[in-house]
């Protein structure tokens, strides 16, 4: 089983069925919350339709399309978090996420996604990471931001949710910036241990 150490809190863990039960009493429980801008909801009404949704994500594990991993905080799964369509030719991939509602506000997903970017470029070689989000979807929009990802423009009318198109805004991240943000972070890090 994969897991991914975030830090002393959070952990990910490469999903597998026997996630299904608490993956699918976490969307519920937060369904409401959740269904303002994610399109699944009204598909996913039984721990069976969770199952089929894992069964496609370890599908597209086997043949290096997503990698979907649970977000686990002191061990208690709190969200899902994923690299999907991840196209080899080009070394490109788009992070999604969802995070159950009583775990807003920790700075969770931006941990989350950080490691998950770590991972696309350092373990998996990519080239480039997106994350979409709705416009108006503010919280999420909030992960890229302040990650450093790149405002790179708007889809119009990207996605279906109910009873109307939303806009998405694309974020995008290179792996010689990423290399390079951290880098900068390392100094200012050494230079704070020096006393400067």
């Amino acid at each position: 089983m994969f897991i991914h150490k975030v830090d002393n809190e959070l952990e990910l863990k490469l999903i597998d069925l026997r996630d299904a039960k608490k993956i699918f009493e976490l969307s519920e429980q937060s369904r409401n919350y959740l269904r303002e801008w994610l399109p699944w909801l009204d598909v996913t009404r039984t721990v069976g339709d969770t199952r089929t949704f894992i069964q496609g994500a370890q599908r597209d594990y086997g043949e290096n399309r997503g990698m979907t991993m649970v977000i686990l905080c002191d061990r208690v799964a709190v969200g899902v978090i994923g690299l999907n369509m991840i196209n080899s030719m080009n070394k490109t991939a788009q992070i999604g996420y969802w995070l159950g509602a009583g775990h807003q506000g920790h700075g969770i997903m931006t941990r989350a996604a950080r490691a998950l970017t770590d991972i696309a470029f350092q373990e998996l070689s990519l080239h480039k990471v997106e994350i979409r989000a709705a416009v108006g979807n503010t919280k999420s929009r909030a992960v890229p931001e302040r990650l450093g990802f790149k405002q790179e423009g708007c889809i119009r009318q990207a996605e279906w949710l109910y009873d109307r198109y939303v806009d998405h805004i694309v974020y995008g991240m290179l792996d010689s910036e990423w290399t390079e943000k951290k880098n900068e972070t390392k100094d200012a890090r050494g230079a704070i241990d020096d006393g400067e």
